[in-house]
């Protein structure tokens, strides 16, 4: 789904550092020593690797219920050929329900990000194929409503498509779920590739039966796409970009799409292939909270 956007890792009590101590002497200044280096290499151990996705050194919250900065644009004003399926606008998502913050299902990028994406589409265009968008800007409200169904435990109505292979307690630890988000800064977007000319997809009906977004693509839900091995928001490993067991067409999809994307700017995310940031973000360092909606766009 995203990385986080910003935090700080715990140490745990084995690898503090223990209070300094008076040195020994005589005979026992050997053996300290040598108790010493063992601390040392005991305390590396505890190291953990850096996160998976990089984060700022600060973020700045803006205020509730302002408006969009007047840099954000519509994406389908920018361009109109790019398929809009904003899933968290409706109920076939991870969390089952329209979200948070989603009254209209509308793509909102920053004018930059926009602009970069027109210039993807229009590669993707001479590869035959387009882009289909999932998500776009995310309002902070968005972001928390994840993290409430994540710390509920009994709602597992979406795990046998969404992370039929990871435990709900897992999407924390494992990167796929985190707040605050570089989607609320407005230049981070979901999205996939798809034919041309583009097919329709499946419709979900709410309480249809659900299949494994690792499944075959011929089995797994269609949303019109072309095949990236899992389907879009899969909690799995199979969703990592470079995920070894992903190999023929649908890798070479996703390496399509990350050059496409990587030639104009965008960054991205390794365990979503799905997941993209434009780098020269025009607000890197500050999450949003004005609703999806037209109405949250400056007067042009």
């Amino acid at each position: 789904m995203t990385p986080a956007r910003a935090g700080t890792r715990a140490v745990t009590p084995a690898c503090r550092e223990r209070p300094g101590a008076v040195p020994p002497s005589g005979a026992r200044r050997v053996a300290r020593a040598l108790a010493l280096l063992l601390a040392v290499a005991a305390v590396a151990g505890c190291q953990r690797p850096p996160g998976p996705a990089p984060r700022p050194s600060a973020v700045t919250p803006s205020p509730s219920g302002s408006p969009a900065p007047a840099d954000f644009v519509l994406l389908s004003e920018v361009d109109p050929s790019i398929t809009v399926d904003i899933r968290y606008a409706t109920a076939h998502n991870f969390v089952g329900r329209p979200v948070d913050g989603y009254p209209e299902p509308l793509c909102l990028l920053t004018r930059k990000a926009a602009e970069a994406l027109r210039r993807v589409q229009a590669a993707a265009r001479a590869q035959g194929r387009s882009l289909r968008v999932y998500d776009c800007y995310r309002p902070q409200r968005a972001a928390d409503d994840f993290v409430r169904w994540a710390k509920d435990p009994a709602d597992e109505k979406t795990k046998a498509e969404f992370y039929p292979h990871v435990a709900k307690s897992k999407l924390f630890d494992d990167g796929y779920i985190g707040s605050p988000t570089s989607h609320s800064g407005g230049s981070t977007l979901d999205l996939t590739l798809e034919p041309v000319p583009a097919s329709p997809g499946a419709t979900y009906h709410p309480g249809q039966p659900l299949v494994a977004c690792t499944a075959p693509a011929g089995q797994r839900f269609a949303d019109g796409g072309v095949d990236m091995g899992t389907g879009f928001d899969c909690f799995d490993p199979r969703a990592h970009t470079d995920d070894p067991r992903i190999t023929g067409t649908p890798r070479q999809n996703r390496q399509l799409l990350r050059r496409l994307m990587e030639q104009a700017g965008f960054v991205n995310y390794d365990r979503e292939w799905w997941h993209y940031r434009y780098a020269d973000e025009p607000h890197p360092d500050t999450y949003f909270d004005f609703p999806v909606a037209v109405s949250s766009l400056r007067p042009r």
